[in-house]
């Protein structure tokens, strides 16, 4: 799919039918037609564009006489019925003479507030601007999709309270490992706008100087956000499963003690099944009803014992 998109004398961004000088072309899994169209328009490699085209491309900086590629990594829900249904794919952001091209596999949502007018002092024009206001619009998405883990550590905590199997801890588990990629993925995008602040990789005025900073403090903020999300996340995991095999425990102890009352009945009967003489409690007709009275009273008075020395 690709997308063009261009600032007008409104400064409202609309959508155009062709790659225009100052235009910003979005490229979402395009296809081979697409990538010729782009990189013929551009004057720009096809390689430039398919290599970003990897899931496990890294972020990094490359510059070439006509361009400069940058590559960081973005968060991404795959699919809600996974087990890890949040991973990073990578967004790649050429700058070139003629537009700014980002290029991914997937559809990032973030990006989708760059043309529903909710940046501000955006103008595709300003082609470095634009760089650094992705850059920075890129550490929010980390920060909303903490929020959604949030939330789904706070509904997974409802249902472990009361549960005995593993199911819980290994979805705790799973958030965990996407936690430790996020801070992967995260300081290699710190490695890169630090690299664009310290080397002349581009002519930077001070207005943009000032919001790269803003995207640098943004991103370090975020990795601090995960690593506390992930050390309170460990803890959680050894105080839920503790929980789990303290409930698993009690639910032993109950079937134990439950086993040792209903044993007293089955004891009185083999006893009094044997071929031994009753006296007159053999020779009564309410004997049956009798021993069922004497049976039950014993396991009730059993039971209340256990119960009281917290047994049952």
């Amino acid at each position: 799919m690709i997308k063009i998109y261009k600032s007008n004398e409104k400064e409202d961004v609309v959508e155009c039918n062709r790659i225009e000088k100052d235009s910003w072309v979005n490229l979402v899994n395009p296809t081979i037609e697409e990538i010729e169209i782009v990189s013929q328009a551009a004057s720009i490699s096809k390689n430039v564009i398919t290599q970003v085209l990897v899931e496990k491309e890294l972020p990094r900086i490359k510059k070439n006489d006509n361009m400069t590629l940058f590559v960081i990594n973005i968060p991404f829900m795959k699919d809600k019925n996974i087990k890890n249904k949040y991973v990073t794919y990578p967004l790649g952001i050429i700058i070139c003479d003629l537009c700014v091209i980002t290029v991914s596999l997937v559809e990032h949502e973030f990006l989708k507030s760059f043309v529903n007018g909710k940046v501000e002092n955006l103008d595709t024009a300003k082609n470095i601007r634009l760089l650094i206001q992705i850059l920075l619009k890129s550490t929010e998405a980390y920060l909303y999709t903490l929020d959604a883990i949030e939330d789904d550590i706070e509904k997974m905590e409802k249902n472990t309270y009361k549960s005995t199997n593993n199911r819980q801890l290994v979805n705790f588990l799973n958030i965990q490992k996407t936690l430790v990629y996020f801070i992967t993925s995260l300081h290699a995008n710190n490695g890169v706008l630090e690299k664009l602040q310290k080397e002349d990789i581009l002519s930077i005025d001070k207005e943009n100087k000032s919001l790269l900073e803003d995207a640098i403090i943004e991103n370090k903020q975020c990795i601090e956000t995960c690593t506390v999300y992930r050390e309170i996340l460990s803890s959680t995991i050894d105080t839920y499963g503790t929980i789990i095999s303290n409930n698993l425990n009690g639910i032993m102890k109950f079937l134990a003690g439950i086993t040792i009352v209903f044993s007293i009945p089955t004891m009185i009967a083999s006893f009094l099944g044997m071929n031994v003489p009753l006296g007159k409690i053999g020779e009564s007709g309410l004997s049956f009803l009798l021993i069922c009275i004497i049976s039950f009273i014993i396991s009730f008075l059993l039971a209340c014992w256990l119960k009281k020395k917290n047994m049952l």
